[in-house]
């Protein structure tokens, strides 16, 4: 494991048991997210980087009892309270990385990723690896329940040139990475940017 693995599970598996509790009112940005995705009954979506699985409710409701919803994360403790929270029941929970993804090529309809970007070790291959598990045609959403700007101010930041999530460096690490950009929301309330594949 690298050290960025070790980095992201220690910070990860620190705040687990009470991270739910942290930020209680997310549900709602998150279940409007998952709608603007535009995922259909039957349809095979990822959670990348699930954490405790906020996500799969709306994730299964959004593709029934047909579709399939799976949930990934590299720190055994945020699974573990995604069990507890009763959310194992909307999905099967993988103890995975995202950059070695144990799925095959073109298996998904869609990926969502709530969280991730700012965590990832190398962005660019990663977001390769989200690509090469969608089919041609689907989707991806990277998600924060609020904003860059409400983000950096909870804490105690300013938000930096360099930031991976501003537009004019988000698009080209996407379309680096086979995805194409085609909508962007940065606002208090939430960020989301909606992306499909360039092939």
């Amino acid at each position: 494991m690298t050290d960025d693995h070790t980095h992201v599970q220690e910070f990860f598996a620190a705040r687990a048991a009470d991270w739910d509790s942290r930020f209680p009112d997310d549900g709602p940005a998150y279940r409007a997210a998952v709608t603007e995705l535009g995922l259909a009954p039957g349809d095979r979506v990822l959670d990348a980087g699930c954490g405790t699985g906020r996500a799969l409710p709306a994730l299964r409701d959004a593709v029934g009892t047909g579709g399939a919803v799976l949930a990934a994360d590299l720190t055994p403790a945020m699974l573990e309270a995604a069990v507890r929270a009763g959310r194992a029941a909307h999905g099967r929970l993988l103890l995975a990385d995202v950059a070695r993804l144990p799925l095959r090529t073109g298996s998904l309809d869609a990926v969502f990723a709530a969280g991730l970007i700012a965590h990832l070790p190398d962005p660019a291959v990663n977001l390769r690896e989200l690509r090469r598990v969608v089919r041609a045609g689907g989707r991806l959403a990277l998600f924060h329940p609020i904003g860059r700007a409400a983000l950096a101010a909870r804490q105690g930041r300013q938000i930096t040139p360099d930031d991976l999530r501003a537009e004019n460096n988000l698009r080209p690490l996407l379309s680096g990475s086979g995805w194409r950009l085609t909508s962007y929301v940065d606002e208090d309330a939430r960020f989301l940017a909606l992306a499909v594949p360039e092939d």
